[in-house]
């Protein structure tokens, strides 16, 4: 057992320019799992693999690098380094949250397959505790200050989904867009959703909200304060890897440039 403070760093922020509004935020595209919450897993190692294969973004902390180096003005970017099988920062760590019902809140219970991932007894608390309120805190300062430096605040969620639905998704029967957009009625204005269209037309269709609805906002400043804009940048996965869980092919480039020309559209 690997002791609270021996575990992998839970998050990185990367600054950026410090006249940049921007944060790409890549909550799930680490695969690792520190051994104390490994053994809270009951999937075998060869399962295990499989499973993360489905449910990490792949390489979408590459795709959010790569931007960064390409835009005139750097983006600040705030990478989760452990898999979300740990705790996935972007879920509602109470009753709010739909993805419950399929065992997909903030601790997972159940897989992309809606097979068993933890027994029914497990005690999510001390996950949350250790690694889910850390990681909203410091997101949570991390558009604190680009508020305080900047007067504004854009979070891009640069998230990936498989070209063909699994089992736990609740919305999957709609489009599947190369591109999908991720709103929210009071933090996405019109402008964003418009440059988004903009830069990544080139690389196919944009959708909106299908197959995934919705955007990541800190909730202290969630429907509160208009100056901090959000919006879910979701790729289908071959646009740009092998699926599941292979490797990366060229229109991983293709898409951070197109990524780095909505954080320039958006003031760096």
């Amino acid at each position: 057992m690997t002791s609270a403070a021996a575990a992998p760093p839970s998050f990185e922020v990367l600054p950026g320019a410090a006249d940049s509004p921007v944060i790409l935020h890549v909550p799930h595209a680490a695969r690792e799992i520190p051994p104390a919450v490994r053994a809270g897993i009951v999937l075998g190692d060869t399962a295990l693999e499989r499973e993360l294969d489905h449910i990490t973004d792949a390489h979408t902390d590459r795709i959010a690098e790569e931007a960064a180096r390409l835009s005139a003005r750097t983006p600040w970017r705030f990478v989760n380094r452990l898999s979300r099988l740990v705790v996935d920062p972007e879920r509602f760590p109470d009753e709010r949250e739909e993805m419950t019902a399929v065992g997909m809140g903030a601790v997972y219970t159940h897989t992309t397959h809606r097979e068993v991932l933890r027994t029914a007894d497990t005690d999510p608390e001390p996950l949350i505790d250790r690694w889910f309120r850390p990681y909203a805190r410091a997101m949570t300062e991390a558009v604190a200050d680009r508020l305080a430096a900047t007067g504004r605040a854009v979070i891009v969620d640069v998230h990936s989904y498989p070209a063909t639905a699994l089992p736990y998704e609740l919305h999957g029967e709609g489009p599947r867009p190369p591109v999908c957009l991720g709103t929210d009625a009071f933090h996405t204005p019109p402008e964003l959703v418009r440059k988004a269209r903009e830069v990544f037309g080139d690389l196919g269709e944009t959708g909106l909200n299908s197959p995934f609805a919705g955007t990541y906002v800190p909730l202290e400043f969630y429907g509160r304060d208009a100056r901090v804009g959000a919006l879910m940048v979701e790729i289908r996965r071959d646009t740009y890897m092998t699926e599941p869980g292979g490797p990366a092919g060229p229109g991983l480039g293709r898409l951070a440039e197109a990524l780095a020309a909505l954080v320039d559209g958006l003031g760096g």
